[in-house]
């Protein structure tokens, strides 16, 4: 039924069609060559509604064929990629109409090695979604986006290459530092559209992670961009390669994580930790409007809407609660008096989720770094903040002129 080769990719799944596979988080899936054939046909047809009648003349090449096997191949491909008929998170039921695939979709042309994602934003930039193997033959997404000296940005807590690039969240950051740089980012394992059954989620094996990526991108030298959790593997890589890292910047980040912060902080993450593995990604959206109050307070509802959402689609709830943990524990205080490149650290003076404090420890400890407040309490910055345009402004000049 397929016309031309595609790939395509949405959330932690992808679909080769001329391999006829289907991939979710690097593992195959076993599915009925006739399920995933629904599920391309669905795919494919995205943009509308799709009948029934269509399904049969596309699936099932328009051989007689029952309602309720339909209603049972629904169902079937459902349960393959982890969905069930009350949520409804991919396929979505059009009473009386058909059905129709719901979420953002990545495309691209089986031959080309590279996919590209289209944001639906005019004169925004194109990136693309491409693989690598870490050390330990992990697989690592990562994305690269515009022109310019290259400037990569080392996977934090929470992302997802895709969604992120989507999403209003995210889209004016990266946008805006794809305009002027070739804007290098990768999903950490067992985060976004890496690998989510990595085994080892530990500090060391993230670093062969960042260092996959930089090997793959075929970089020799290039600024850095850490942001929260992301600027302890930027400290550590600054420290330990001078000789590759041109320039530092340093956004909300810190040097030691809530473990060895004061106990007060440490409990109430401790406490964070058995949130997630209990109510993670359930019906109750509790736990994620917590931290999209913790880290964007003052941003609209539809940013907050997409950060909560975002948070589902990321991760499971072992490898979020994983991935905090191991950041929580890692201290690189120590590298701070060792980096030698340019450094700008840019902190939010009533941060929440990142203490004020955390990053003036980090801008005092790099020789001669420069250290910029932004005035608001917003930990991610959403494009309505009056913040993000000083916080946009300093990065663009220090990345241009220091």
């Amino acid at each position: 039924m397929y016309d031309q080769a595609m790939k395509y990719q949405f959330d932690v799944f992808a679909i080769d069609t001329a391999a006829r596979e289907l991939i979710a988080s690097g593992a195959p899936v076993s599915v009925e060559p006739k399920i995933l054939d629904l599920l391309v046909c669905l795919i494919e047809g995205r943009d509308h509604v799709v009948s029934k009648d269509e399904l049969v003349r596309t699936v099932w090449n328009n051989r007689i064929i029952s309602d309720a096997a339909i209603s049972s191949a629904i169902s079937a491909l459902r349960k393959a990629l982890g969905d069930d008929g009350q949520r409804q998170r991919y396929v979505k039921t059009m009473h009386g109409r058909g059905f129709r695939f719901v979420g953002p979709v990545m495309t691209t042309d089986a031959s080309d090695g590279a996919s590209t994602a289209r944001s639906g934003q005019e004169g925004m930039a194109k990136q693309e979604i491409r693989y690598c193997r870490s050390l330990d033959g992990t697989r690592i997404a990562y994305a690269i986006a515009g022109q310019g000296p290259p400037l990569v940005k080392p996977a934090h807590w929470l992302h997802h290459l895709e969604f992120d690039w989507e999403s209003p969240v995210w889209r004016h950051v990266f946008e805006d530092l794809a305009r002027k740089n070739r804007l290098v980012r990768y999903d950490g394992r067992g985060l976004g559209l890496s690998s989510w059954d990595a085994d080892d989620l530990s500090f060391d094996r993230q670093m062969e992670d960042l260092d996959a990526v930089i090997s793959q991108s075929g970089l020799d030298r290039f600024a850095m961009l850490g942001m929260a959790q992301g600027a302890l593997k930027s400290i550590a890589y600054a420290a330990q390669h001078p000789e590759r890292v041109t320039k530092l910047v340093i956004l909300g980040g810190f040097a030691r994580g809530w473990n060895r912060q004061d106990p007060e902080r440490s409990f109430f993450r401790q406490g964070t930790l058995e949130l997630i593995r209990a109510a993670w990604g359930k019906n109750n959206p509790a736990i994620r409007q917590m931290f999209t109050s913790l880290y964007m307070p003052d941003a609209p509802p539809e940013s907050q809407s997409w950060f909560s959402e975002l948070q589902r689609r990321t991760a499971n709830a072992e490898n979020a609660a994983r991935t905090l943990e191991v950041h929580g524990n890692v201290d690189v205080r120590d590298l701070l008096s060792k980096i030698s490149s340019p450094t700008l650290v840019i902190h939010s003076r009533r941060d929440a989720a990142v203490p004020f404090e955390l990053g003036q420890e980090v801008a005092a400890g790099i020789p001669g770094a420069r250290f910029a407040v932004l005035d608001t309490a917003n930990h991610i910055l959403p494009a309505t903040d009056p913040a993000w345009n000083r916080c946009a402004g300093l990065i663009q000049e220090f990345l241009t002129y220091y």
